[in-house]
C-alpha cells in the first residue's frame, strides 16, 4: 500500500474561546456545569472565571484529526484520548496541534492505521491537554456504495 500520510506530519489550530461560543457548546454537549455558565459562581471558584468544557476542546481537535486526514485520503476516527491537564480559561488563546507518529497499513481494513498525538497548549505554553488518537486511512474509492 502507498500510504497517503507520512510519519511526522502535522496540523495546527489556534483559537480563542469567547464566553458565548463556550455557553452554547457546553449547553448543546448537555455539560450544565456552572463553571461554564455561571460566571459568579465561577469568580468564586479557583479558576477565577468561566473556563471551556473539555468536551468542546476535545470535540474540536477530533474535528482537526478528520478535516486533516480527508484532505488526501477517506478517513474514519477509531480511536481517540483525552489527558486533561489544565483548564482553559473563557478568553484564552490555545494552540493545539497534532502530529503523526506512524502508519501501519492494515490489509484487513484495506487502508493504513495513523497514529497521532496531539496536545492543547496555552498563551503561556503550558499543556492543557495531551491527546492519542488512531484512525483509518484508505482510498477515497473504498467509501463508495458498491
Amino acid at each position: 500500500m502507498n500510504p497517503a500520510y507520512k510519519v511526522g506530519e502535522t496540523t495546527s489550530r489556534t483559537v480563542t474561546f469567547d464566553t458565548d461560543s463556550v455557553r452554547q457548546f457546553a449547553t448543546m454537549a448537555g455539560d450544565m456545569s456552572p463553571l461554564h455558565h455561571d460566571e459568579e459562581f465561577a469568580k468564586t471558584t479557583r479558576f477565577g472565571g468561566l473556563i471551556v468544557s473539555g468536551t468542546h476542546y476535545s470535540a474540536m481537535m477530533m474535528g482537526m484529526v478528520a478535516t486533516f486526514l480527508t484532505q488526501k485520503s477517506a478517513g474514519l476516527g477509531l480511536e481517540f484520548e483525552f489527558q486533561f491537564r489544565k483548564a482553559v480559561a473563557v478568553g484564552e488563546t490555545v494552540r493545539m496541534e497534532w502530529r503523526i507518529v506512524a502508519v501501519d497499513e492494515n490489509p484487513k481494513l484495506r487502508g493504513d492505521i495513523i497514529t497521532l498525538e496531539g496536545f492543547l497548549l496555552s498563551e503561556n505554553e503550558e499543556i492543557c491537554v495531551l491527546a492519542k488518537s488512531k484512525s483509518l486511512s484508505m482510498p477515497k474509492e473504498s467509501l463508495t456504495a458498491k
